[in-house]
């Protein structure tokens, strides 16, 4: 590794092997990928996965930050008001030191963990701001929200934009769920329009 890099058409250059992979090489790949992070998520949704992240259990809520959760208020302006906040603040401070001293709380692996074990503890209710707090932070970070709102700024375009929210509903379901799509056959699809017609032609009759 000491040795100088050979480049291209066995050129010897004056910096050594080692500079060139962990210099050189490694900073472009984290350039690209910084990069291609920057891309994907917004500003607002870099912060709001920052801010979410201080409700992480794992080992032993070492992430928690009180003042990073009260800025979530910034981002669900319906969902607290200014009394909730105030609430709020106490009970995010009396629920992280009950946690740290609950044996069952520990070996946490994310916030769904948390969420199911909340209500089974019934800390759902005594920490009923917390728990609200969670269930948006659950909610945003699906993968799967975050597909629908990639796949909508694809379906409707400035030339759909007169589409219908149904067959929007429609087509969006069609998109993000291809993997559970996939696995249906065309005969299912044929057997379901057929039942859907039988079902018509008996309204007809009853209608008549």
């Amino acid at each position: 590794m000491d040795d100088f890099y050979v480049g291209v058409r066995n050129r010897t250059t004056t910096k050594t092997n080692r500079f060139h992979f962990e210099v050189e090489i490694f900073n472009t790949m984290v350039d690209m990928q910084l990069t291609e992070y920057q891309d994907r998520f917004s500003e607002t949704s870099t912060r709001l996965l920052e801010y979410m992240s201080a409700l992480s259990p794992i080992d032993s809520f070492v992430q928690f930050d009180k003042s990073k959760l009260l800025k979530l208020d910034k981002f669900y302006k319906y969902g607290f008001d200014d009394s909730d906040l105030i609430d709020l603040e106490g009970q995010l401070e009396i629920f992280y030191h009950s946690c740290i001293k609950d044996e069952r709380f520990n070996t946490l692996k994310g916030i769904s963990e948390l969420s199911c074990l909340m209500v089974s503890t019934g800390k759902h209710r005594s920490y009923s701001l917390v728990y609200k707090l969670l269930k948006f932070a659950l909610i945003l970070a699906t993968a799967s929200v975050e597909r629908c709102f990639s796949k909508i700024k694809l379906l409707k375009t400035a030339l759909r934009k007169k589409i219908g929210d149904d067959f929007l509903n429609d087509v969006l379901l069609c998109n993000v769920e291809t993997e559970a799509l996939v696995k249906v056959t065309n005969e299912k699809v044929m057997k379901r329009f057929q039942k859907m017609s039988a079902l018509r032609e008996q309204d007809d009759k009853f209608n008549l």
